[in-house]
């Protein structure tokens, strides 16, 4: 996202500095790809240099172990070895030594905590830390039995001094049925803020409200159906969660407090959680993109918020590997409405398939009626960027453009103020342009809506546009409708792209430093292979 440039860019707490910083990537040796230490890892080799044993780390014991050929790290109260990854690691070993023989779980985290780092170095595991971790800020008794609120001693009122605000909740029933309610006191709530999972007899709903999570987490006393129904008062910030009951009988107490229930916590802090998801179909869209439908489990309330990415999780040879994307929707052309019940239970991703991967290609392979997991929704993009609106402006790079797909579809149905919306797509020939039949067909149909097809390694008979992002070819599309207008432009490829897009965007529009910059860079947008 993109308004207007600043003097510092990237600021030092964007998300863009912390990713291109973090998470540029190095030439590795032959050898050492991931499907490379998949394969060490599998081998017998003991990488830890303890012959299996496993031990406890004192502070002292873990400062010695900081050189690259014997390098400790400590990841959540455990210490991994890392000396013998350091060669496969894509970020490079100087990524990996900046941690070094200490705590790297907040580096770990700025960086990339969506990794799955137990399952791709549990051959490394050292051992746990021998020191004791501090009682986190939001801890607290909880009743062992729940009767909805909790007392005003054991409730989120010591969390109201540390948080922004102290949220809480109640219950009641009927014979049929158990409505669990969410008092967030936040206007801004809406249905993509709350996330419900039901296995078994584990009830789980989490809010995301102002960068924080409130998580009720609860064994159920008795058995519900699968499917229940999400209601949200947007202003007053309360959320109704109603189930059914299996049999018409009084609950004496709702259930029994599991992990982290009735928890406040900053939502950079919580961990990623996942729920299976059926494959429902997989079409061909290019030469080397598909379109694939999930379907959620029914006990499942989520809807991802637009700009927003979610991970899939798939184990291959025994590791568990993650990768970003973002979803779309599942067709440009069709109308774009807000469920109003949590009734959407497809999500649908554009995925380019690369043959000499590891995630893209066991993607591929799934069949019909197969299970991905996908987890909740990271990212800070804001739909109130949209308000009052005039020019949109859509800087895309081949499977960049997926974000681009839902913003797209929302400003054309939603934004009153609008008066264009612009795509440039960056391709390499006229075969990788994804939905171009579809893109042409709505700038004929909707007058607000251009779009421009640049490729860099096109036929003799192409007569579009051809190179890559330059100043050049952004001079003419980046013009507003009339001078002042609000504008906003999203950009999204690899890093590359990206950054001199930024770069040429910021040098067309000159102006003035104290404006500001606002801009962030999703995982998502270079896909995973």
């Amino acid at each position: 996202m993109l308004n207007v440039p600043s003097q510092s860019f990237p600021a030092p707490s964007s998300q863009q500095r912390v990713a291109s910083g973090g998470r540029s990537k190095v030439p590795l040796k032959q050898g050492r790809s991931l499907m490379d230490w998949i394969r060490l890892t599998k081998s017998g080799k003991d990488l830890t240099g303890l012959k299996g044993r496993l031990i406890e780390v004192t502070e002292e014991e873990l400062i010695k172990h900081n050189k690259k050929d014997d390098c400790w790290i400590c990841i959540r109260g455990y210490v991994y070895n890392v000396s013998p990854y350091m060669e496969y690691h894509p970020g490079g070993e100087d990524e990996l030594m900046k941690a070094a023989g200490s705590d790297g779980t907040d580096l770990f985290d700025q960086v990339h905590r969506w990794v799955n780092y137990e399952s791709m170095l549990k051959e490394c595991l050292v051992g746990r830390m021998a020191v004791k971790p501090a009682v986190p800020k939001d801890y607290r008794e909880e009743k062992k039995v729940l009767n909805g609120m909790l007392p005003k001693s054991q409730g989120t009122d010591t969390l109201a001094k540390e948080g922004p605000i102290s949220p809480s909740y109640d219950w009641f029933q009927t014979d049929s049925l158990v409505t669990i309610v969410k008092y967030i006191k936040q206007k801004d709530i809406s249905l993509h803020s709350v996330i419900v999972d039901h296995q078994y007899d584990s009830f789980r709903a989490e809010t995301i409200f102002k960068d924080y999570s409130y998580l009720i987490h609860i064994g159920l006393s008795h058995e519900v159906q699968e499917d229940f129904s999400v209601r949200v008062v947007e202003n007053v910030g309360k959320i109704e969660i109603t189930l059914k009951k299996k049999e018409r009988t009084s609950w004496e107490c709702l259930g029994h407090p599991l992990e982290n229930h009735n928890s406040l916590i900053p939502k950079k802090d919580t961990g990623l959680y996942y729920r299976k998801c059926q494959l429902i179909s997989k079409e061909d869209v290019t030469h080397d993109t598909k379109l694939f439908c999930l379907m959620l489990p029914p006990s499942t309330h989520l809807q991802v918020p637009i700009g927003q990415h979610v991970y899939l999780k798939l184990t291959i040879t025994g590791t568990e590997i993650v990768k970003p994307y973002t979803p779309v929707s599942e067709s440009l052309l069709s109308e774009f409405k807000e469920p109003v019940l949590p009734n959407n239970k497809y999500i649908y991703f554009l995925i380019k398939i690369y043959p000499a991967g590891l995630f893209t290609p066991q993607l591929d392979r799934l069949q019909i009626g197969d299970f991905v997991s996908i987890s909740n929704p990271e990212g800070n993009f804001k739909i109130s960027q949209f308000q009052e609106l005039e020019d949109l402006f859509l800087l895309a790079a081949g499977t960049g453009f997926t974000p681009m797909v839902r913003i797209l579809k929302y400003a054309l149905t939603n934004i009153p103020s609008l008066r264009k919306v612009k795509l440039m797509f960056f391709n390499k020939t006229e075969d990788d342009i994804i939905w171009r039949s579809q893109l042409e067909k709505l700038a004929f149909k909707d007058k607000r809506f251009d779009v421009e097809f640049v490729l860099s390694a096109p036929t003799s008979e192409w007569n579009g546009k051809r190179g890559y992002i330059s100043l050049g070819l952004l001079s003419e599309f980046l013009k507003r409708s009339f001078d002042k207008s609000k504008v906003l432009i999203c950009i999204c490829g690899p890093m590359p792209f990206t950054e001199q897009g930024l770069r040429s965007c910021t040098g067309l529009w000159q102006v003035a430093p104290e404006q500001g910059l606002e801009y962030e860079y999703e995982e998502t947008k270079t896909e995973g292979r």
